[in-house]
């Protein structure tokens, strides 16, 4: 078991392998660590070359418009969770997840197409049906990744890979967001929507690989079999199509965790249309829009890469989930509290690339973890539920919310001062999260008295 492992260990550059080393990852875990690298990186990459156009698009469609475009992701969301849950039902997880990226990836053949043929004077209804497209893309593929992950590493070992994976993905968001300001004008829409299905058809290649490995080397803790068993289970899923709502509706933790997204959603949706309605103002091109999109992104990710190589993984070894987790609620706290007395571009720029980079390098990893500690149907029904139709409903509340204050002439900074007492709320939840996922963790060991359930 350990031949292979060790032979990819030595095949490693010695600067990747002291970073490696570093960061607690053993040798037996390297292949799968840099296979689950891969796979998230060709997913954020695949989804950061499109986010721009996304943007670029939906201003395009109109930014009183934006509200309409969410409540349509909801329903497209929602229309979408039952086949999702009955597919992962049917179909073993080699089957399953390839299945979900290549229905992206024949609609992003689609959408070349269209955007090379249609008249230029019907590309805003275009532009309308793909924001709401990529609204939905973005978090099914994400999610079917932290997804598979959960269920093959351990918390302990989530808390100290997650954070790599993260920088995975962070590397992909800015390879991504660099191809789309470099190469934009040469290669066009059409040709950006072409590199992003390719993307997406090597992180198919890297989900083979990580199942294959996993049947051969499951990487479970020597005092667990039954997680082993777990990690190299490949059948279906149990349970039926509306598993994942009902078990959601039963469990307390669940429950919270959906809190602790919709709150997320609802700060995220306010910043998001603060910033669309400056951009709409200051830039009057789709390039100088669609570049300013870019460098946020680029920002954001550079910033977030430095903290998942050097801190996260640190963080929530030393620290635990309850505090990690807790790091992004204080950020959009001071955040809002910055907004509400310097509401500027600079000011909403700064607070934006801090919030999204915390969101990825800290609140995203904690996150997953949570969902280590549960089932493997829960894993893949309801954190399905929680990251899709959850986090749309979020944004729907928070697109109507700012709508219907904007409708009552409330200003941007205003709007700041009532997001405060959101995000008091959002910190408290997150903190009893951290502590209810360690109590259920110390209930899955052998000797520990029980808890009562999530």
């Amino acid at each position: 078991m350990q031949h292979q492992p060790q032979g990819a260990t030595g095949a490693l550059h010695p600067l990747i392998r002291k970073l490696m080393h570093t960061a607690g990852v053993r040798r037996e875990e390297v292949s799968l660590l840099l296979w689950s690298m891969l796979y998230i990186f060709c997913v954020l990459s695949a989804y950061y070359v499109i986010r721009p156009i996304r943007d670029t698009l939906g201003i395009d469609g109109g930014v009183n418009n934006l509200q309409w475009l969410f409540a349509a992701t909801l329903v497209v969301m929602i229309l979408l969770t039952l086949p999702f849950s009955a597919l992962s039902s049917r179909l073993p997880r080699r089957r399953f997840i390839p299945w979900v990226y290549r229905f992206f990836i024949v609609h992003l053949l689609i959408f070349a197409a269209l955007m090379i043929y249609l008249p230029r004077g019907d590309h805003r209804w275009l532009g309308r049906v793909f924001f709401v497209w990529v609204s939905v893309f973005n978090l099914y593929v994400v999610s079917v990744f932290w997804s598979l992950v959960a269920d093959i590493f351990t918390r302990e070992r989530a808390s100290r890979l997650f954070s790599l994976m993260a920088a995975g993905a962070t590397l992909g968001a800015v390879i991504g967001s660099l191809l789309t300001t470099t190469l934009v004008r040469w290669l066009n829409m059409s040709g950006l929507f072409l590199l992003s299905a390719v993307l997406l058809e090597v992180a198919v290649f890297c989900v083979r690989q990580l199942n294959t490995q996993v049947r051969k080397n499951p990487l479970s803790d020597t005092e667990d079999p039954d997680r082993a068993a777990a990690q190299a289970d490949d059948g279906p899923v149990k349970g039926g199509i509306f598993d994942g709502i009902s078990a959601i509706a039963r469990s307390g933790y669940l429950l919270n965790i959906c809190l602790y997204m919709l709150l997320f959603s609802i700060t995220s949706t306010f910043v998001y249309f603060r910033q669309a309605d400056l951009v709409h103002q200051i830039f009057k091109s789709d390039e100088s829009r669609t570049t300013f999109f870019a460098a946020s992104d680029l920002s954001v990710n550079i910033l977030t890469l430095v903290s998942q190589l050097l801190i996260t993984g640190r963080l929530l070894s030393r620290y635990g989930t309850r505090r990690v987790l807790a790091i992004l609620p204080l950020v959009t706290l001071a955040g809002f509290l910055m907004l509400s007395v310097w509401p500027t571009l600079a000011g909403l720029f700064i607070f934006a690339v801090l919030r999204r980079a915390g969101n990825f390098a800290f609140a995203r990893p904690a996150r997953e973890v949570l969902f280590t500690v549960l089932s493997r149907e829960k894993k893949y029904k309801a954190k399905n539920v929680t990251d899709t139709v959850v986090y749309r409903a979020g944004d729907q509340a928070g697109a109507w919310s700012w709508t219907a204050m904007n409708a009552v002439g409330l200003s941007g900074s205003l709007i700041a001062w009532l997001a405060i007492p959101l995000s008091l709320l959002w910190l408290i939840n997150s903190l009893w999260l951290g502590k209810k996922q360690k109590l259920l963790e110390n209930n899955q060991q052998p000797g520990r008295p029980p808890v009562s359930g999530g």
